[in-house]
């Protein structure tokens, strides 16, 4: 069916690192809820597949974006092209986003996930307080 009720999808934890989502896959696109809760992110990674929009419900996450870093909170979409390293870690409480990442892939949110080359580096950075 098209339509989904959030509170009834399956929570399921994530396989690249901390936190919980909610997702579901379409012919081209995957979306998904996501929840980090305080400390939490996953370490620093890119795509080279897709291409991934976030839209910040809940909370706050520091966020590395390429060479930017910068606190983005309720309201705040964020474009994360192909191959452009990122990382959020989650401040001041849990944080929630809706992603939306194509194309569709397995239909995991992680499928496409790889590891950035400094992302110990990059993780100590968001992670401090």
């Amino acid at each position: 069916m098209p339509f989904y009720n959030i509170s009834e999808m399956e929570a399921k934890r994530s396989k690249v690192g901390p936190g919980v989502g909610k997702s579901v896959a379409g012919e081209l696109m995957k979306v998904g809820i996501v929840t980090y809760q305080e400390g939490e992110g996953p370490p620093p990674h890119f795509h080279p597949n897709e291409e991934q929009y976030m839209l910040m419900l809940e909370g706050k996450l520091k966020m590395v974006l390429g060479d930017e870093e910068r606190i983005i909170e309720r309201g705040v979409l964020v474009h994360i092209p192909r191959n452009t390293r990122h990382g959020v870690c989650a401040v001041g409480g849990p944080a929630v986003f809706f992603a939306v990442k194509s194309p569709v892939g397995t239909g995991e949110l992680s499928a496409d996930y790889n590891m950035a080359k400094d992302a110990a580096e990059v993780w100590n950075r968001l992670s401090a307080s």
